[in-house]
């Protein structure tokens, strides 16, 4: 007789649990939500990566990292980095770098940022030029220009070109890729002129004035007498002194 009443009192138990085990889960206590990854940050990228020590350098004392920082961060756009390695800088011709006047270290910065986030697969297809951050003194865009080829890309500023190798980072709003030389802008190449006279500074008014009162003494000055004039005028006066002794001579 009980084992019989036990199924039946386990059948009533059934609606309890329905009832209860919304309850009992509720009340437990839920996975907390995964922490927010924090802002993004060029330099701590690079640091992270290593070998990117002079890039750093030159990012910091520009402001060109933390340009950077602020759009990556607060708009939708997106940015993309080509970084130089420390070996990318030391292979550079001795003195490169101190022969740049400090508008110029910014425009070398500039141009390894484009203003848009490009993954790989983009810059194998992109429009050339792409416009860096760079621009000359007129306002006038540094462009580089990108050539893809058997999942390979290579990168060049119209005097320097090499591969991008590796990929920093390249989730977006950036991306950022290795490079193993350093971009040299051609107009910091190209700005050698030949002086022509076009480019010859105009007299100044002191000049002109010194020129012209030059001229007028040189036109009231005599003009020296012809060495015939003067044999003549000698010739002359011995002629005169001759006829006047004869003279002289015939009275006495």
């Amino acid at each position: 007789m009980a084992q019989r009443a036990l199924p039946l009192i386990l059948l009533s138990l059934i609606p309890l649990l329905f009832i209860l085990f919304p309850q009992i889960q509720a009340q437990s206590p839920t996975a907390p939500a995964p922490a927010p990854t924090g802002p993004i940050d060029i330099f701590a990228i690079l640091k992270k990566a290593g070998q990117y020590n002079t890039f750093i350098k030159f990012l910091n004392e520009t402001q060109v990292g933390i340009q950077i920082n602020n759009q990556v961060n607060n708009s939708n756009q997106g940015m993309t980095v080509f970084a130089p390695s420390d070996n990318a800088f030391t292979n550079l011709p001795g003195g490169t770098l101190n022969k740049l006047s400090d508008q110029q270290k910014v425009q070398l910065i500039q141009y390894h940022v484009v203003p848009k986030f490009y993954s790989f697969e983009d810059l194998q297809t992109v429009s050339n030029p792409v416009r860096t951050q760079a621009t000359g003194q007129k306002g006038e865009a540094f462009g580089l220009n990108f050539t893809g080829q058997n999942n390979q890309v290579n990168v060049s500023s119209g005097g320097v070109e090499t591969n991008i190798y590796n990929a920093i980072r390249k989730d977006p709003p950036l991306a950022v890729y290795q490079l193993d030389k350093v971009l040299i802008p051609l107009a910091f190449t190209d700005n050698a002129k030949t002086p022509s006279s076009d480019d010859a500074p105009a007299p100044t008014d002191d000049s002109a004035k010194s020129g012209s009162t030059a001229d007028k003494t040189k036109a009231k000055e005599p003009s020296p007498a012809p060495n015939g004039a003067k044999r003549i005028n000698v010739g002359l006066f011995g002629l005169i002194s001759g006829v006047f002794l004869f003279c002289m001579g015939a009275l006495s």
